[in-house]
């Protein structure tokens, strides 16, 4: 029996998900969990992973589902964790963008990126124009997303740069699968 990977749609960035939803099911509630997630200890390490994951993001060549993967899920920690002594305990925020991120990545995973249809020729010479454009080059949007993580007042750029950076890994899936 032969298990063919690509004929099944499976949720891309799963770890990313899955820190979303933790964090929005804790981030309500004080306990042992928000103690653990506020240590500076873990931001370092989260930083650390987001760094290597914009390194890796350089390189055409590496660039995979992965380095999505853990970049946005180890900034998102350290956004999370970080931004936790500038608003009060109860910020919806910190509930509403996890949903949101979670839902979004859901959303383009099983739609964008597993629906496979035929494109006419000059939207997909369109689309891989847009993604060769540097200003939505995976890189520059991890440079920004380092950016907005010291912009405390400005709540707004983290989450539209993160938005940013879900849609382009959204195209970068569709047309890997479509090339393929």
């Amino acid at each position: 029996m032969n298990f063919n990977y690509h004929k099944y749609n499976f949720i891309e960035m799963p770890l990313f998900i899955v820190i979303n939803l933790i964090l929005s099911f804790f981030a309500q509630n004080d306990g042992a969990f928000k103690e653990i997630i506020i240590n500076p200890f873990l931001m370092d390490i989260c930083l650390g992973f987001a760094g290597i994951s914009l390194i890796v993001s350089f390189v055409k060549k590496w660039q995979l589902n992965i380095t999505y993967d853990v970049f946005a899920s180890s900034v998102l920690v350290v956004w999370f964790s970080d931004w936790q002594p500038y608003f009060k305990d109860d910020a919806p925020m910190f509930f509403v963008y996890p949903v949101y991120f979670a839902m979004l990545t859901a959303v383009i995973s099983l739609i964008v990126i597993g629906h496979q249809s035929y494109i006419d020729k000059v939207t997909l010479r369109a689309m891989l124009s847009l993604s060769s454009r540097t200003i939505i080059q995976p890189w520059i949007i991890m440079i920004c997303l380092f950016i907005s993580l010291e912009l405390h007042q400005n709540f707004l750029f983290f989450p539209t740069m993160m938005t940013l950076l879900i849609i382009r890994f959204g195209l970068s899936g569709y047309l890997s699968k479509h090339n393929n």
